[in-house]
């Protein structure tokens, strides 16, 4: 593509239970490409526990609004019509339609069952503390409202590996089913967090099970010519095992073929772990970049004690470029959920400017931080600041690029642009005091002038004969210098 690519997760965790989303998304498709966006991950649109049900308690993977199942129709979003209505608003204007799919567990069993397990200790889930013993666990899932259409696989106990209550005792607790060839995924194939982190919640789909990989398999066959979705982000990959994984998007590529967009969320800050994960699904895998999104978090709250020049060690950005989504904040990382590493305000603009004007990753743009977080302490957005790097990098962010990592509280880059795009930007911030830099953005812009488009600050910046500009920015701020823009109001 001639432009920029970027991706916006469409929703946060606290939309409205209103089912109303997917018409949002569908009359907000010709705005959504108009700033520059090419892809939309979208909520998972599998039925959940019920209308409230953000989308990863998963009852029915094959309900997408259609049956009335678990006291509703349509999920929070929509029903099936509206969401399929979406994508070919989507697509209608050149979107790639990213689909959220949930396989690591299932919830709201329709029967529960008796059967032997063991209990485990919730930090180190490979110890057994207790000797097997029957248990009656929600681990049936008959699908009574949909009656067998489009998939008569029924789900039980031997498709689990592990549950979180007794029905029988009402105890709550992690208990790892027993059976032949039962356990959890082996410790190379899933994090070792917990001792081995296979169980993260509900009841626990085993990726051993050979009925389990065909009907998943399947099922991702049929989503795919049902919607027409143009890729898949993939919820929990660490808890899945990564043998699974890889078969599973190398069975969507032979079908599909290889443009077929896959993203999995491996929640883990070690670099080192994400690299080896991409390694063991042969490079087949988009992640997203959670060191980066980590250190905008640390360095956001240590103010100017954080050495910017080290933002992008040992992220995905810096080590693994082509498969790093990078991004600022997500629905798991906004106020008061369990992954809770939300950037504070002062430094959102800075760590926008870093995903978006940098040549490395694909960015991906948060709905909480574009619209706004609803709830009990909402949180305004930032459309006005979003639209202008977004601008900015539809129409400057190309070309050579030019690092000034020299500085403990204010670095800085330029675009050189290219054939297609040759204005170029220069961009510099800082998390301490006024900041300034010289900065060579190519001799080619030799005499021209040079504005803050985000207009903080007023001065007017002429590139001298040899290339460079002596570029300025606010404290605690940043500044995109680019040239013979008119800056908004």
């Amino acid at each position: 593509m001639d432009k920029n690519g970027t991706m916006i997760q469409y929703f946060e965790w606290n939309l409205p239970d209103d089912g109303k989303h997917w018409q949002r998304l569908k009359d907000d498709a010709r705005h959504l490409k108009e700033i520059g966006i090419s892809l939309v991950w979208m909520p998972p649109a599998t039925k959940g526990t019920g209308t409230n049900d953000v989308g990863y308690g998963v009852y029915d993977l094959y309900d997408l609004g259609e049956f009335d199942q678990k006291g509703t129709v349509r999920t929070k979003y929509g029903t099936k019509e509206e969401y399929l209505a979406a994508i070919k608003a989507l697509h209608d204007n050149e979107i790639f339609a990213i689909a959220d799919i949930v396989l690591n567990h299932k919830a709201g069993a329709d029967e529960s069952e008796r059967f032997p397990a063991y209990e485990v200790d919730p930090t180190n889930r490979q110890n057994k503390v207790s000797e097997a013993y029957d248990i009656e666990g929600w681990t049936k899932f008959t699908f009574p409202g949909r009656k067998g259409k489009y998939s008569e696989f029924q789900w039980n106990w031997t498709h689990f590996t592990g549950t979180d209550f007794n029905q029988g005792n009402g105890k709550k607790a992690i208990y790892m089913i027993k059976g032949i060839n039962k356990g959890w995924a082996d410790d190379d194939e899933v994090d070792t967090e917990n001792g081995n982190y296979d169980y993260l919640m509900y009841a626990d789909v085993d990726f051993d099970n050979p009925d389990v990989k065909e009907e998943i398999k399947r099922w991702s066959e049929w989503y795919i010519n049902e919607t027409g979705v143009d890729g898949f982000r993939l919820d929990a990959v660490k808890h899945i095992d990564g043998e699974f994984i890889d078969e599973f998007i190398k069975n969507i590529h032979e079908k599909q073929g290889n443009d077929f967009y896959t993203v999995g969320e491996y929640w883990k800050k070690n670099h080192e772990t994400l690299e080896n994960y991409i390694e063991d699904t042969d490079w087949n895998v988009d992640l997203f970049d959670v060191p980066l999104h980590m250190n905008f978090a640390k360095a956001s709250k240590s103010g100017n004690s954080f050495d910017m020049s080290t933002l992008f060690h040992n992220t995905l950005m810096e080590k693994n470029a082509t498969i790093a989504v990078t991004f600022v904040d997500n629905h798991d990382s906004q106020p008061s959920q369990a992954l809770e590493s939300w950037v504070d305000d002062w430094f959102k603009p800075l760590a926008y400017g870093m995903i978006l004007l940098r040549e490395s990753g694909l960015p991906c743009i948060f709905y909480g931080d574009y619209y706004g977080i609803a709830g009990e302490n909402p949180i305004p957005g930032k459309q006005e600041l979003i639209d202008k790097l977004l601008s900015l990098r539809v129409n400057h962010a190309y070309g050579k690029q030019n690092d000034y990592f020299d500085h403990p509280n204010c670095i800085g880059w330029t675009r050189e642009g290219d054939e297609k795009h040759p204005a170029g930007l220069a961009v510099l911030l800082t998390n301490s005091d006024e900041g300034f830099k010289d900065m060579y953005i190519g001799k080619q812009h030799a005499g021209k002038e040079y504005v803050d488009y985000l207009g903080n600050r007023e001065e007017t910046i002429t590139i001298n004969d040899e290339g460079v500009g002596s570029f300025l920015c606010a404290p605690g701020s940043i500044s995109v210098w680019a040239e013979h823009v008119t800056v908004p109001e």
